[in-house]
């Protein structure tokens, strides 16, 4: 490597751990990571099992099925005890056995509701389990898109981490070096002020990075716990999908399973009120105890509802349960349509940002790194003060950084694309 001149034909020796470090910087070199590590499969393991919505929707599910058996089937019957024709007045007042009319009863009654309401009950009952299993697919994807983004995130702000460190350690070598070359004459005392500046603002990025650590780390806790602080091994599983097979699996997407079963309950709600307007029955025995010189006697009735204000009272609740079946396949009609639009336009953003990666590590990586060899050669032959060098190497941080932002972006977008449904 040849050695940096101050120009006017005197050579500079000594900058050769500047040319080394700009090498290092280059090449990008990475950091080894630890011999144990967190890997995604298992930070996804330990998510799906301890977090709280998940549990909580499981709770839901279970609740719901639990309620399955008692849908459509006959309320409890009822027991009445009491006396009847019990005297207040004459000689036999108060008397429980004197008097042939007083009977001491005990009766059992039992309420039926119609076979279609009873039925439509046990449709809607199947239809919520539907509807919170599907919940509960929304749930895990959320928890997994969630994993993703905080897994990213954290991998993220780690690679810019090791790429300004690079340039740190660059500049302590400078600084440790600029002295002794502005003591021999080699150096200007502003070489020494601009690598101190550049430190300063070194030091506020990474400030500004161990804020974005703590955040990503952060939200990593927030799903796995305490392992969130263990190294992380591996990137997340994101294959990259076409358009057209996200376009198709779109009927799938998560947020329109539970809507069919939503349907399902609208249309056992309507059937329930459209019942009623059938009527119930209930039937009734009864045994009268009497005095032992007069008989026993039982009793047997029906009763049944005479539902004859329908325009009044059932019709009101049927044209209510319609409307509500016509809201929710309507809203699931809209539901579809964002979520079409909405995958347009991250298809859209996906094109954009490979199309700028494509060209930021084909050409604009390139552009910058000639930049800085043609600086640094000014430089050497004292044609350019070290302000120039710093500047190319600041503009190919800044790119490398882009590189590692728009990868990001990348990914994060792949990890929406991958949460849209199950399959």
């Amino acid at each position: 490597m040849h050695t940096l001149s101050s120009g006017r034909g005197h050579p500079r020796p000594g900058l050769t751990g500047l040319a080394r470090g700009l090498l290092c910087l280059l090449a990008g070199a990475s950091l080894a990571g630890p011999a144990s590590a967190l890997s995604y499969t298992e930070a996804l393991a330990i998510a799906e099992r301890q977090h709280p919505a998940l549990r909580a929707q499981q709770a839901n599910v279970d609740s719901a099925s639990a309620l399955q058996g008692a849908a459509g089937s006959l309320p409890d019957p009822r027991l009445s005890v009491g006396v009847e024709n019990l005297p207040t007045s004459g000689m036999d007042r108060w008397s429980l056995s004197r008097d042939f009319m007083t009977m001491q009863r005990i009766a059992l009654m039992q309420e039926v509701p119609n076979s279609a309401k009873r039925a439509a009950q046990a449709e809607t009952a199947q239809a919520r389990i539907e509807r919170e299993r599907a919940m509960l697919v929304v749930q895990r994807l959320q928890v997994r898109q969630a994993l993703g983004t905080a897994w990213v995130g954290v991998q993220a702000v780690e690679q810019r981490r090791a790429v300004l460190q690079d340039l740190v350690t660059e500049n302590q070598r400078l600084q440790q070096t600029l002295p002794a070359r502005i003591a021999g004459g080699t150096a200007g005392a502003a070489d020494l002020l601009m690598a101190r500046q550049e430190a300063l603002g070194l030091a506020d990025r990474l400030d500004e990075l161990q804020r974005d650590a703590d955040k990503a780390r952060a939200a990593l806790r927030r799903l796995i716990g305490p392992q969130a602080e263990e190294a992380l091994e591996g990137d997340a599983p994101l294959p990259l999908l076409s358009a057209d097979e996200l376009r198709a699996r779109l009927h799938s997407h998560a947020e329109l399973a539970p809507y069919p079963a939503m349907q399902a309950m609208a249309r056992g709600e309507l059937r329930e009120a459209q019942a009623e307007s059938r009527g119930d029955w209930s039937w009734e025995v009864a045994y009268s105890r009497r005095g032992r010189q007069w008989g026993d006697m039982v009793s047997f009735q029906l009763s049944f509802d005479l539902p004859w204000q329908k325009d009044r009272r059932q019709q009101p609740g049927i044209a209510a349960k319609q409307r509500e079946a016509e809201r929710v396949a309507l809203e699931r009609e809209e539901v579809e349509r964002r979520h079409r639009q909405e995958l347009e336009d991250e298809l859209a953003e996906q094109q954009s940002l490979a199309r700028q990666i494509a060209r930021l590590e084909s050409d604009g990586l390139l552009l910058a790194r000639e930049r800085l060899a043609l600086a640094m050669s000014s430089y050497e032959s004292g044609k350019s003060d070290l302000g120039s060098v710093l500047a190319a190497r600041a503009q190919l941080l800044e790119l490398r950084l882009r590189r590692i932002d728009l990868q990001s972006q990348q990914s994060l977008l792949r990890v929406r694309l991958n949460s849209l449904s199950e399959e």
